[in-house]
């Protein structure tokens, strides 16, 4: 990056929602990887129902002769990463690379269980009832492998069983989950959430009859540094100094 003259840009690319407050904390988040590092510029764009379109977005930015860093502000490798991002990169012939998303890695399951700590008022580890990850569910199946992934590292972190629930495409639903837990013995019932922001899903959840249900990821300090992370993982490929051609034999390099 240091040899570059204009630094690239990083696109923050969510997917994209009616609901004002979880376009309100996704705005926040973008806001906040600003903070983090003064200088770098950060953009919006998204792969459904918001404007500006990524596709728009990445072609404003190379025709301006900017190189972009699309990081998405997503949950697993589903449709949106492998399909329309792949898609938008592919017209942009180089100048833009993407990272991975966010999930289902260590850090975000630490954001989970900070999240879920804050509705419980106590360490997530010490609860003595049932746990429910709540995801949006996807009919992709690496979506659905993506969040059985965060299941499992839940649960090792917690050092008890996780069980899924979800709020479309796939079941059990996050309420017949949490009935599950109940018949299985469970004295009380919490429900971690597997979401960025609010929403038409995250309102649904008070509904699960759930004893304590945490509040999406949001802006939290630990998805800045990931956001930061994937930009610095990507930006290093996409800054990479063509190889040197073999010299000729007989000739001394120059």
């Amino acid at each position: 990056m240091s040899d570059r003259e204009t630094p690239a840009v990083l696109v923050a690319c969510s997917h994209g929602t009616r609901s004002p407050a979880g376009r309100a904390v996704v705005e926040e988040l973008r806001a906040a990887v600003r903070a983090a590092r003064p200088g770098l510029e950060v953009v919006a764009a998204h792969v459904d129902v918001q404007e500006p379109e990524l596709g728009a977005v990445l072609a404003g930015l190379t025709a301006a002769g900017r190189t972009s860093v699309v990081v998405p502000l997503l949950l697993s490798s589903g449709y949106h990463v492998r399909v329309d991002i792949a898609d938008a990169l592919r017209d942009n012939d180089g100048h833009a690379v993407a990272s991975p998303a966010l999930g289902p890695g260590t850090e975000v399951v630490d954001v989970v269980v900070d999240r879920l700590a804050q509705a419980l008022g106590a360490p997530a580890a010490d609860f003595d009832g049932a746990v429910v990850l709540a995801a949006a569910g996807s009919s992709d199946a690496r979506a659905a492998a993506d969040v059985e992934a965060a299941v499992a590292a839940l649960g090792a972190r917690l050092g008890r069983t996780v069980t899924a629930g979800f709020l479309s495409a796939q079941t059990p639903t996050v309420a017949d989950a949490v009935a599950a837990a109940r018949a299985a013995g469970a004295p009380r019932v919490a429900v971690a959430s597997y979401l960025l922001a609010p929403g038409v899903f995250s309102a649904r959840l008070p509904a699960s009859g759930a004893d304590v249900v945490a509040a999406p990821m949001g802006p939290h300090p630990g998805l800045v540094r990931l956001v930061l992370d994937r930009f610095d993982a990507a930006v290093s490929t996409l800054a990479a100094p063509p190889a040197r051609p073999p010299a000729r034999p007989g000739r001394t390099p120059v």
